[in-house]
């Protein structure tokens, strides 16, 4: 599902001439904006339900570079969920389709008075049962990777 699509901005470029690593970080923590968006958690509904998503954890892997005014495009799977956590993944592709970073996370729905984790609101819920799942043949090649060097024999 295709939740966000903007341009590389000319002060997210560094000195190596292609998009700084801190701004794929970035453009996808507002994919995580989008995908609130999406399941009726903009500002309204925060508002409304007294509810939030925070991020507990984030692998990012950086494929290929984006550089200047690059047009971007970033894509959400749902992985797996429970009453208040989502393990999603997040791919990034330029305007031919090739893949150039992923975010696998972890979001947990908070209970924004309280502070603390809470299960999702009922209209929320229901949202983030349309999102595309995976199926478990198709699992991503980058998700639920290890960081590390190879084991030495």
């Amino acid at each position: 599902m295709a939740l966000l699509e903007l341009r590389v901005d000319s002060q997210w470029v560094d000195y190596n001439g292609h998009m700084n690593d801190a701004e794929y970080a970035r453009v996808f923590s507002l994919g995580v904006e989008a995908l609130m968006d999406a399941i009726g958690l903009d500002e309204a509904g925060r508002r409304r339900h007294g509810y939030t998503v925070y991020t507990l954890e984030t692998h990012l892997c950086y494929r290929r570079e984006a550089h200047e005014g690059q047009p971007l495009r970033v894509e959400v799977t749902l992985l797996d969920r429970d009453a208040k956590r989502l393990h999603v993944f997040f791919a990034m592709h330029d305007a031919e389709g090739t893949l150039l970073a992923t975010s696998e996370q972890m979001l947990m729905g908070i209970d924004s008075e309280a502070g603390r984790p809470a299960p999702f609101p009922e209209a929320v819920e229901a949202a983030i049962g349309e999102l595309p799942r995976v199926a478990d043949e198709a699992w991503p090649e980058l998700a639920s990777r290890r960081i590390g060097l190879p084991a030495k024999r």
